[in-house]
């Protein structure tokens, strides 16, 4: 495994910014620590849980670390815009670029929901309560809002990346701009419906951050990135301290705002910020990485990272009543010293655990799919609408599976809602692999 690994950090072109590829995994791995960190666990008679920041108040700064989910869009706006340069250049078209781009993404969350759903059908016959069964699920798919927004971004990237090439960064302040319209309608009383728009807009604007940066309107030098930095802070602190917003950068039950549900003014402030500290340590980073060894631990990383992120959370499923349920690890109060102390096995648990996952599941990350080559010649107006059709029904699939489990639906018919949207995503996942198929030379 190792040596293939190494053979591929070696054949990397010279051309590639490995800063990005690096910005990724360090994402990852602080979106893995912080959902592990931040759990809370009961145990009485039945499962319970929640999130540390429902105890303590101490935790909430600490979410500005581990919030990096900015991070994620604007490395997938740097990157598409250049694989998508890269395409067009090679004579291939928009929807053939995105049916490549996506194969990525979908293959190992069909993976995951197959395996999910195998897993869900088997515990409901073995007699567990479906209420159980349920719950399990949704914080297994915890980690599918973050495909959502990006599939649809992916999707839009030809045309941000023309909107850039025609007003800059006008653009993601435009989109900030109209962010700042929902925050008001829901910070005024408005229906909460008028913020929704921000869970589109707000990622977007940080995607085309990234692709401003590719495109060289946010060069990586100390003079942009120092400003970039201080003015992110600045709007920050501004906002949460004395402002309307929450400090925390995660969902908070005790806050009636939330900054991710929708994505706020604060939560881009904070995008902001991360976007300079990235800028300044491009050149460091692109110094290090040249470097074979930390190279490869990057490159293998990325080998399996989407894997790691949809199976992180049910490393913890699986923890809950391996740990809990069988009485191995107490209960103190969520943030004394005890329970502090006791993250340690708990974060051992579920590093041991994610592993076995990742060695079962990897290979469907690593193996790719069918892709259109650039040369397949344009697509077809059939092809175009396979491609729509299919996303619409991925994202309306995992949107579904996401919001099921917040929807207070009686817990008989949690297994039953999943089991449609999952179905809906895998009509949308085949039809998605058949437009990839057709499109072939």
């Amino acid at each position: 495994m190792f040596t293939p690994l190494r053979r591929a950090a070696e054949r990397t072109p010279p051309g590639r910014d490995r800063h990005i590829d690096l910005l990724r995994a360090v994402a990852i791995a602080l979106v893995v620590l912080g959902h592990w960190l931040a759990v809370v666990v009961t145990y009485g008679e039945r499962v319970g849980g929640d999130t540390i920041l429902a105890f303590v108040s101490w935790a909430r700064p600490l979410t500005w670390l581990f919030q990096v989910m900015p991070v994620f869009f604007l490395v997938g706006g740097f990157a598409g815009a250049a694989s998508l340069g890269s395409y067009r250049r090679r004579g291939g078209d928009a929807i053939g670029w995105f049916l490549c781009r996506t194969d990525r993404l979908i293959r190992p969350t069909t993976a995951f929901l197959l395996a999910l759903g195998g897993a869900a059908l088997l515990t409901l016959l073995l007699g567990v309560d479906p209420a159980v069964v349920g719950r399990g699920v949704w914080l297994a798919c915890l980690p599918l809002w973050f495909l959502i927004a990006y599939v649809t971004v992916v999707l839009l990237t030809p045309i941000l990346l023309a909107l850039h090439r025609r007003a800059g960064l006008a653009v993601p302040a435009a989109l900030a701009v109209a962010v700042a319209f929902g925050d008001a309608a829901r910070l005024l009383g408005g229906p909460a419906v008028l913020g929704t728009a921000n869970y589109l807009l707000a990622w977007a604007a940080v995607y085309q951050l990234g692709i401003a940066w590719r495109e060289g309107a946010l060069p990586a030098r100390p003079r942009v990135a120092v400003p970039v930095i201080a003015g992110g802070l600045a709007a920050l602190v501004l906002l949460t301290v004395p402002g309307p917003y929450p400090v925390s950068m995660v969902t908070d039950p005790g806050d009636r705002l939330q900054n991710t549900s929708p994505p706020t003014l604060a939560l881009l402030a904070l995008a902001v910020t991360q976007t300079g500290i990235a800028l300044l340590l491009h050149e460091r980073g692109g110094r290090m990485l040249r470097r074979t060894r930390p190279w490869t631990a990057v490159v293998a990383a990325n080998s399996v990272i989407m894997t790691v992120f949809l199976w992180h959370m049910t490393a913890v499923v699986i923890a809950v009543p391996a740990l809990y349920m069988t009485g191995l690890l107490p209960q103190p109060p969520p943030g004394s010293a005890a329970w502090l102390l006791l993250r340690v096995p708990w974060l051992a648990f579920l590093t041991a655990t994610l592993t076995v996952l990742v060695v079962l599941f990897a290979f469907v990350e690593r193996r790719g799919g069918p892709c259109p080559a650039p040369d397949a010649g344009r697509t077809g107006a059939r092809t175009v609408a396979v491609t729509l059709a299919g996303t619409g029904l991925v994202v309306a699939g995992l949107l579904g599976a996401a919001l099921t489990g917040a929807q207070g639906l009686p817990a008989p018919m949690l297994p039953v809602h999943f089991a449609v949207y999952f179905a809906v995503y895998f009509a949308g996942a085949a039809l998605l692999r058949a437009a990839r198929s057709s499109h072939r030379p």
